[in-house]
Formats: structure tokens, C-alpha cells, sequence
């Protein structure tokens, strides 16, 4: 059995940070930020709590698939911020979307997350425990940006994105993941729940800090070489796969792989001009995107690629 997704589903808050807007916090402008990552503007959460974004996002990929709440078997989300420790965002989801009959855990990968949820989705389809599972990545990274450094708050932005699968005979589903600890320390952000956070020196390792240029080499190498892995584990060349939806980070990243993978830059969906790298819910987002403007049909070959901290990389072959 293998799980095909039969709706997807995205949210965003309504609220938008134009480049010109942070030129007025930080040295940079608007040409500088477009031609260093293609990001033209982002969505950020001011209201919206994660298990909002997320529980919304579930909702429209519920009604898209025509499957009710109690329907859902499972419920998993991605996510590196959410609104409380417990209860987990799955469960906040849960509860809004009226699905008493499933259990539901988040798990945190950063931005690899969608992709470790949707494998570990796959994994239970499989094993013959859940039918319909209901996968989320969902963000809220304004919270941990320091909107002070220039270097990492122009990159980032809050939402989420949600796909239900349903367990059906055939189709295609290969995967693979990997992790990097000893390379963790090239994208860190500390955790606020400490005895000592709040002093000055520790409440400074509370937002996110990044070494962009070994994240670029890091994420230009890794996303070719899960490519070619997942080709090899199809017997299939790059030729057979329709698009490549990769994380949204930054466009010289996504370029520079399309180039490396001996692909044409048509086949790489891209949107994060309007909504910058919104980590675990980018690849959800963009698949949502596509989804509802018909640009996707039955059969089509796809492989979603993702890499973030951890350090974390993970891609899935499907038949969509």
C-alpha cells in the first residue's frame, strides 16, 4: 500500500513584510535581498498562533480531499515553533478540526520536517496501522528571527500546509533521510525553556543564528545527492521525474541544484518571492499552490526535496 494525497491545503496570515519595509530596520534594500535569495516579500503571524496556521491549512486539505475530521486516523506536524510544548500542535489540530478518532504527534526536523512527517506517514501506511493520515508543516518563524540581523530576517516567513493521504494499492514511494549532528551548529536557536534564558548573553542564543554560507554549500550538495539516491533506489533518471519540488529557501540554492542534477530550471516550482523560506510548511505550501492552479495531473512523477537544521536532509520519489 502506498499513500497517494488525495487534497492539499495552505495557509498564510494576511499580514505582509515587503523588502522595502525591512530596509527601514537593517542595511539592505530591496534589489539587494531579490538578487541574493529571490524573496520579494513574506507572511507574518500576528494574531495566528502555529495551531492556528496548521489546523487551517488541515481544513482546506480535508474539505479538498471531501474526507470529514472523523474520518482522519492520524494526525502529524512538523514544526520547530510551535505555540506550546504541550499540548503538541497535533493535538490543537485535533480538537479544531474535530477528528476524535485520531491520535496525533508533532515532530521537529526544521526545515526537513514536512518531508521526515511525510516519510514517517508512508512508514504507518505500509505497516497496515492508519488508512488516512493527515500531514502538516506548519511555522511560525518570525517569532525566532532577530528582525536586528540582516542575515537572517530577510529569508524567513510564517505559515503552513497540509496534504491527507489515504492508503491505496500501487503507485510510487521511495524515500530517504539523513542527519548531520556534528554539523549542527551552523543553524541553531536555543531553547526558551531554561532557568536562564532571560539573561542577556542566553536570551541572544534564543533566536535563530546561521553561518549562511556553510548552510548554501551544505544544502547545494546535500539536495543533488538525495536526488540521485532516490533515482537509483527507482531505476529511473532524472528525465523520467516531472518537477522537482525542493524546500523554499533561497533561489541561487535551488538553482545552483538544478544545475548540479542536470535539470532544467522550468521543472523546480518556485514560490518563495511571496512567502520566503517558511521551513517545515515550504514544500506543503508550494504543493498546494500547484495543486489548485491545475498544474499538477494524475501521474505525474514528482521528488520532494528538503534540508535544514540539524543538520537534516530528507527527499520522496511519488507518482502523484
Amino acid at each position: 500500500m502506498t499513500g497517494r494525497i488525495l487534497g492539499t491545503g495552505a495557509y498564510v496570515p494576511a499580514r505582509t513584510v515587503e523588502n522595502q519595509e525591512l530596509a527601514k530596520v537593517v542595511d539592505t534594500n530591496d534589489a539587494w535581498i531579490r538578487e541574493r535569495t529571490g524573496i520579494a516579500r513574506r507572511h507574518v503571524a500576528e494574531e495566528e498562533t502555529t495551531s492556528h496556521m496548521a489546523a487551517m491549512a488541515a481544513r482546506e486539505a480535508l474539505l479538498q480531499a471531501g474526507i470529514a475530521g472523523e474520518d482522519v486516523d492520524l494526525i502529524l506536524v512538523a514544526t520547530s515553533t510551535p505555540d506550546t510544548i504541550f499540548p503538541c500542535v497535533a493535538c490543537e489540530v485535533q480538537k479544531e478540526i474535530e477528528a476524535a478518532n485520531s491520535p496525533g504527534f508533532d515532530l521537529n526536523a526544521a526545515c526537513s520536517g514536512f518531508l521526515f512527517a511525510y516519510q514517517t506517514a508512508q512508514a504507518y501506511i505500509q505497516a497496515g496501522l492508519y488508512k488516512t493520515i493527515l500531514v502538516i508543516g506548519a511555522d511560525s518563524m518570525s517569532h525566532v528571527v532577530d528582525w536586528t540581523d540582516r542575515g537572517t530576517c530577510i529569508l524567513f516567513g510564517d505559515g503552513a500546509g497540509a496534504v491527507v493521504l489515504r492508503a491505496e494499492e500501487g503507485g510510487l514511494s521511495f524515500h530517504a533521510a539523513h542527519s548531520h549532528g556534528t554539523g549542527g551548529d551552523v543553524l541553531t536557536g536555543r531553547s526558551r525553556h531554561r532557568k536562564d534564558w532571560e539573561e542577556p548573553k542566553r536570551m541572544e542564543e534564543t533566536f535563530l543564528h546561521m553561518d549562511g554560507q556553510q548552510v548554501f554549500k551544505f544544502a547545494v550538495r546535500s539536495v543533488p545527492e538525495i536526488v540521485e539516491e532516490l533515482l537509483k533506489q527507482a531505476q529511473m533518471k532524472q528525465e523520467d521525474i516531472d518537477y522537482f519540488f525542493l524546500h523554499q529557501a533561497n533561489k541561487r540554492i535551488i538553482e545552483a541544484a538544478a544545475k548540479r542534477i542536470g535539470a532544467e530550471i522550468s521543472r523546480f516550482p518556485m514560490n518563495l518571492q511571496e512567502y520566503g523560506n517558511t521551513s517545515a510548511a515550504s514544500i506543503p505550501i508550494l504543493l498546494d499552490e500547484w495543486n489548485r492552479k491545475g498544474l499538477l495531473k494524475r501521474g505525474d512523477k514528482l521528488i520532494l526535496a528538503g534540508f535544514g537544521a540539524g543538520l537534516s536532509w530528507a527527499g520522496s520519489l511519488l507518482e502523484w
